[in-house]
């Protein structure tokens, strides 16, 4: 008879802890939570220092870099199941810039509870939303019109600004250098890229994960495809990167400029 009321009360006591477990994982990964993207710029394998750092890329040239300054947007997410999450294509539009420390810390809010193992994003603004007019653009028309990334709104934004001044083994005096992407007359020069997580960004509502991200500025121009600034410059002029067909190879080297470094659940 005790054996037999022992038995119950064990039994019942270990029915109790499995629902209770299973209520808790099932309350842990419901609602909705937030994520940060942190941009941090880097040259190689240093933090990217404006104006005074000199850094060098393979073929001996050497940039002093001024700006780097881009735009991140149509972000999405996947969840380890496949699921992807798209964020707001309205609010899905940020600028970057390493000049301004408070633009690099991307809050995306009222993210589903889950976890993320990947993540998409654009370099730029997508045809779509510009084909939507200059009304058509919410606030972000006025914080890049403020940031000098639009030439003019029948030019389009500028999607990647990067610059400052080079030197060669040949040319010693300082040249400047700019390197900008956008539409041009032969192509749009729009592009994504998908990044995969060490670990799982864990979004809870009492978790906000922080998805460390580098974007390697010496991969814009050493990257897949290797661009020379002596090889594009002219005389007095420096290198004016900004048309033709070298901003499609701009462009792919720009959609593998980016990698994560970590991620915080904390």
């Amino acid at each position: 008879m005790n054996f037999l009321y022992n038995y119950r009360i064990v039994f019942s006591l270990f029915l109790i802890t499995i629902l209770s477990s299973c209520s808790s994982s099932e309350d842990a990964v419901s609602g909705t939570g937030k994520l940060n993207l942190e941009f941090d710029q880097v040259f190689g394998g240093s933090d990217l220092i404006l104006r005074t750092q000199p850094n060098t890329l393979s073929n001996g040239e050497v940039l002093r870099v001024n700006d780097l300054k881009y735009i991140v947007s149509n972000i999405r997410l996947t969840k380890a199941d496949g699921t992807v999450f798209t964020y707001p294509k309205a609010d899905s539009y940020f600028l970057i810039d390493e000049s301004n420390v408070q633009t690099q810390l991307v809050t995306l809010e009222n993210i589903p509870a889950g976890d993320y193992v990947s993540v998409t994003f654009g370099i730029g603004v997508d045809q779509e939303q510009f084909n939507l007019g200059a009304a058509g653009q919410g606030n972000f028309l006025a914080v890049a019109e403020a940031a000098s990334m639009l030439w003019s709104w029948s030019a389009g934004y500028k999607f990647l600004v990067y610059e400052g001044t080079f030197t060669t083994p040949t040319v010693t005096d300082a040249e400047i250098f700019m390197v900008h992407t956008g539409r041009t007359g032969i192509a749009y020069n729009y592009t994504e890229t998908t990044l995969t997580l060490p670990e799982a960004a864990t979004v809870r509502t009492s978790v906000t994960p922080q998805v460390h991200i580098f974007a390697d500025a010496k991969r814009i121009l050493e990257g897949p495809i290797t661009i020379s600034l002596e090889e594009n410059s002219a005389t007095g002029l420096g290198a004016m990167i900004m048309g033709g067909a070298i901003l499609g190879e701009v462009t792919t080297n720009v959609s593998q400029a980016f990698q994560v470094n970590h991620v915080h659940n904390d």
